[in-house]
């Protein structure tokens, strides 16, 4: 994969919207953009721009280019990194970074660093067979709306299938497979199912690159990988 595709220049706004109205931000629109294969410049640079929401801040590095989303001040977060002791292309992602910007902000990660990828939705129906639920406190429900709206969850046999809109209100899949059904390519069905099923033109996923299964599994379904997603969440 390449990110030759070319550049758009970025303009920042002020002040956090709440999650209803993030698709608006400057964040959405980078990653809109980067969803048409128009990537940040890779020129070594840092685009700071505020936070979509309150629920949403972290950090995104694409190929020689790093955005990081959050309220505080950009020339506090450029002196951070300045002081990072490491290869400045790698400074946004760099632990010593973080957890700076955690102290700062007062929140933690959430869980870790993953590989973020996107896919472009698929007509039709999906292949695998699906039950939607429709109970706002089933256990997985009631999780995936710590960190995203608009949940809805479906099942298979074996696995679940959660959509909904996530980082700056783009639309994210995340599945589950049980134990005793993996091996039978459900979660590759389960993952090319969000690409049906999303009434949005692309699905994002991420996955955590140390779960090599999980990342064989997105990709085989048809997801690329566009860089990574450090994700800080609230106490």
């Amino acid at each position: 994969m390449t990110d030759s595709a070319g550049s758009t220049e970025f303009t920042a706004t002020t002040g956090t919207t709440s999650t209803a109205d993030s698709a608006d931000s400057a964040l959405a629109r980078i990653l809109a953009a980067v969803a048409r294969g128009d990537f940040p410049a890779a020129d070594g640079s840092t685009t700071v721009v505020p936070q979509p929401n309150a629920r949403d801040a972290g950090v995104l590095a694409f190929t020689a280019h790093s955005v990081i989303f959050t309220d505080e001040d950009p020339d506090w977060v450029r002196s951070a990194l300045a002081a990072t002791r490491c290869d400045p292309l790698a400074a946004s992602m760099n632990p010593a970074f973080l957890m700076t910007l955690m102290a700062r902000t007062g929140r933690r990660m959430n869980d870790t660093i993953d590989l973020l990828t996107y896919a472009p939705a698929l007509p039709g129906a999906p292949e695998v067979e699906l039950r939607e639920l429709d109970d706002p406190e089933h256990p997985r429900v009631v999780r995936a709306r710590k960190f995203r709206h608009d949940v809805r969850v479906w099942s298979a046999d074996g696995g679940v299938l959660i959509l909904g809109r996530g980082v700056a209100g783009r639309r994210e899949a995340a599945i589950e497979v049980e134990e005793k059904a993996r091996g039978r390519g459900l979660g590759r069905q389960l993952a090319l199912a969000a690409r049906h099923l999303t009434p949005d033109p692309v699905v994002w996923a991420q996955q955590p690159p140390g779960n090599a299964r999980s990342v064989r599994t997105f990709q085989q379904a048809g997801y690329r990988p566009v860089g990574s997603e450090a994700l800080m969440v609230a106490h």
